[in-house]
């Protein structure tokens, strides 16, 4: 009952936070995200009814799915052509930056070099989507994002064999590395096996049924968002990397759906909308349980961080010797090798809730609460410069992206100027006038023009029986809405024929459309 009562008032949490960040376009959703948290935490009510950080939870929960939905986003040949790459990046960066920040802060914390080792490797892995929230609303040079993305993907596996190391280091005394070596080697290629495995069997399992009479849409469904949990769950218990197990999965996931999206398009449109669904759900989930983790460390630890500052001090090195490390490493190696990219990649690096989760992860490890305070402490340092610094830098030296920017607005307009051109076809059919009101109110809907009142008094007259149709309105209705449909199609392309709207707000609007038509036409898809 406890975990069910602490999702469902994140969940609250997280529909609350997206709606004030609709109406804040200019600052970035992840942030209004980890500010709601915070604020809940701050609320006695509120967060004495959510449970405490389990690490294993929200890895499996949370973290498996996003990673399987960011590899499905992510072509596998792209991967292919890019392994040099992603080995460079996750691996030998991390393990380089790990040696020289681990040297380099040993002396601040006075402990032996395997409780530095443990700082850094939780400080090692990346996160993709709080790049996004850095740099949302500027360009970010594609080769630099390309890297970072692929960097993240893979990198988390990375810290998490580091830190395996660190704490057996920081427990027996002895380091192994030899032993640890092979043991990344062997978990990350052995999560790529099971991962590729699990995948292609459900994947040819998911096919068979879809080519036979036993095809059932939910069962697939189910399936397929069973799949990052099965593929995850399976990889730790075998003593494998399951994030990159999940990644895998993902991966051969985006070459089943290009090669299979049109054998059931009523399954492959619900499985799309599903996961979008999800991915925006978890990925402000993942930011609303930081913003509320932050704020009971401030609660929780306000004393000790005020008494003894070596968690600042500790947090802005380590913060500062990755940031070093990188652009040392982008200089050689990444993209085109110039100041800027190195620039932009060294602190394209930015730290989320996997580094959180495994500074978690350390609890019950044989250290003492005054050292796990100053990790804790050391870590929330790291995690918030690597989102506030980048966020003041891309805004200054990154140029702003004007088309995204008025995307929305200019997709308003041709929506709007489509549907104007559906109602003005529909004033001129021969309509009886129940059905011709009825019609104009639906196509005024999809503008958003209906007033509150207006939708009121609809919803009466549905309700109270007066404004149902015979069965001859409701096809003489059903044939007004496809005419104006087909008007609101015509128009997009019209504009696009002239080069007066870019293609891609003709595809948008025009999809709306189509999908206003399957509602009507489509009998799985109506509502009555």
């Amino acid at each position: 009952m406890g975990l069910f009562l602490s999702s469902f008032v994140i969940l609250l949490l997280v529909a609350i936070s997206d709606i004030v960040a609709r109406l804040v376009p200019h600052i970035s959703s992840t942030y209004i995200n980890i500010l709601i948290g915070v604020l809940a935490a701050c609320v006695p009510v509120i967060n004495h009814a959510i449970l405490g950080f389990e690490n294993d939870v929200f890895m499996t929960l949370i973290i498996a799915p996003l990673l399987f939905f960011e590899g499905q986003r992510t072509a596998l040949q792209i991967v292919g052509r890019r392994v040099r790459s992603i080995f460079g990046s996750a691996i030998v960066l991390a393990i380089i930056s790990a040696v020289v920040a681990t040297i380099v802060i040993r002396p601040m914390l006075g402990g032996p070099f395997a409780l530095a080792l443990i700082v850094v490797a939780i400080s090692t892995p990346t996160d993709a989507t709080a790049l996004g929230s850095v740099s949302q609303g500027h360009k970010l040079q594609h080769s630099v994002e390309k890297a970072l993305t692929l960097e993240a993907l893979f990198n988390d596996a990375t810290g998490l064999v580091l830190l395996q190391a660190a704490l057996i280091w920081y427990q027996t005394g002895h380091l192994n590395l030899l032993q640890n070596s092979g043991r990344l080697l062997l978990s990350a290629g052995g999560g790529v096996l099971i991962g590729a495995v699990i995948a292609l069997v459900m994947m040819l399992g998911r096919q068979f049924l879809l080519r036979s009479a036993a095809n059932v849409i939910s069962s697939q469904t189910l399936f397929y968002l069973l799949t990052p949990f099965i593929v995850y769950l399976v990889a730790e218990h075998l003593g494998m990397s399951g994030i990159i197990a999940t990644v895998t999965a993902g991966l051969i996931n985006n070459s089943e759906a290009i090669r299979s999206r049109f054998s059931s398009p009523r399954q492959m449109h619900l499985g799309l909308q599903l996961v979008n669904f999800a991915d925006d759900v978890l990925n402000s989930f993942v930011f609303v349980v930081l913003g509320i983790n932050l704020g009971r460390i401030v609660l929780t630890r306000h004393a000790s961080m005020v008494h003894n500052l070596s968690w600042l001090v500790i947090g802005i090195s380590v913060y500062l010797i990755l940031l070093v490390c990188r652009f040392v490493y982008a200089k050689l190696l990444v993209a085109d090798r110039t100041w800027r990219s190195s620039v932009l990649f060294s602190f394209g690096g930015v730290h989320g809730t996997v580094t959180l989760a495994m500074t978690f992860s350390i609890l019950g490890q044989g250290l003492a609460s005054t050292t796990f305070n100053l990790i804790l402490l050391a870590e929330a340092t790291v995690i918030l410069l690597s989102m506030i610094v980048p966020t003041i830098l891309f805004h200054l030296i990154l140029p702003r992206d004007w088309d995204e920017a008025q995307r929305p607005q200019m997709i308003k307009t041709l929506r709007y100027r489509a549907v104007h051109a559906g109602i003005k076809a529909v004033k001129q059919l021969s309509l009886s006038k129940e059905v011709k009101q009825i019609v104009i109110f639906d196509l005024k809907d999809q503008m958003g023009l209906t007033t509150l009142r207006w939708f009121w008094r609809e919803w009466r007259g549905v309700s109270g029986q007066s404004a149902v149709l015979t069965s001859l309105q409701s096809v003489e209705q059903r044939r007004a809405l496809m005419q104006a449909f087909k008007v609101e199609r015509d128009y997009p392309y019209e504009q696009a024929a002239t080069h007066q709207v870019p293609s891609t707000y003709v595809y948008d609007v025009y999809a709306e459309v189509l999908l206003a038509e399957t509602i009507v036409l489509d009998p799985q898809n109506q509502v009555i």
